[in-house]
């Protein structure tokens, strides 16, 4: 049986969350936290320190949200792993070539994957960013990922002379940063399990990053929110992200399918990049297998 991983999100939620039995109780509703791979809160929800307690024990973040809904802090499990110092020293002492092209590897799945998003809905625009993608060279020197976003973004949404700006909060930005967001949060949660730091990423190593591994594996199923933001917009882009189906169906990211509505999900995707990840680094693969959104039979 596959779990259908959940995405809780109490961004607007002013009372009080309690516990009991593995479970955390919301309004007399009780959710097992065995079934949560995140949760979203906002500045006024009221916690007790239970609660956040027993998310650890699960390996559940709790992420703290602005009013964009974009997290701006969070509560993480310190992992369990057995091999949790020796991923560690693997991560830092992981070499530049491997690196490298791990992230090719990375960056070519991406691309891939927006061309299945342009491929139902913009069709005939795909073999483009095909093509780009077999152009991406080891670290991608040319930075093709940048070209290929610059003509995807163009064709997935023309009509509204979209431009994509991380962090503006508003209509088509908005929706895509709280569906990111939803990533983010499975992926670090991810991290945690299989033993890694998030902090160590191979491109987004920036000094004040704390997640830069999660930017990193999180890249790839970025094309799975960017279908449902396609989906959502001639309906719900006017009402903005405030709008709760919206967000309820943006928070179902992680249990669509990744290959034409079979396969496995995104959330299992997920985990499986990330645990392909741990054992590359300690070299014992050589090289990353990446999984595509989307990904044309045969």
């Amino acid at each position: 049986m596959t779990t259908r991983w959940r995405v809780v999100d109490l961004c607007n939620y002013t009372r009080q969350v309690t516990t009991g039995r593995g479970r955390i109780i919301i309004d007399n509703q009780e959710v097992p936290l065995d079934d949560i791979c995140a949760i979203l809160t906002g500045s006024e929800t009221q916690w007790c320190g239970g609660v956040v307690a027993l998310a650890a024990k699960y390996d559940v973040p709790i992420l703290t949200c602005d009013w964009r809904g974009i997290p701006i802090a969070g509560t993480f499990p310190w992992s369990h792993n057995s091999r949790v110092a020796a991923r560690h020293h693997a991560q830092a002492e992981l070499s530049l070539p491997r690196s490298k092209n791990a992230w090719m590897r990375i960056v070519k799945a991406k691309i891939r994957g927006q061309a299945g998003v342009l491929r139902v809905h913009s069709p005939g625009n795909a073999d483009r960013l095909d093509a780009l993608a077999g152009t991406v060279r080891s670290g991608d020197p040319h930075n093709v990922e940048a070209q290929a976003a610059r003509y995807y973004w163009s064709h997935l949404f023309p009509a509204e002379g979209f431009s994509r700006t991380p962090g503006l909060g508003q209509g088509l930005n908005g929706f895509l940063d709280y569906g990111y967001t939803i990533l983010r949060g499975y992926t670090i949660r991810a991290i945690c399990v299989a033993g890694l730091w998030p902090t160590l990423g191979m491109w987004h190593h920036q000094r004040s990053n704390t997640f830069g591994l999660a930017d990193d594996l999180m890249e790839p199923f970025r094309p799975a929110v960017d279908t449902l933001v396609k989906e959502l917009q001639v309906t719900k882009a006017e009402d903005g992200l405030l709008d709760p189906d919206a967000k309820h169906q943006l928070v179902q990211v992680t249990s669509l399918s990744m290959t034409r509505g079979v396969g496995d999900t995104v959330a299992t995707a997920i985990s499986t990049l990330v645990q392909r990840f741990a054992i590359y680094i300690e070299g014992d693969v050589q090289s990353l297998e990446v999984p595509i959104w989307q990904e044309p039979d045969g």
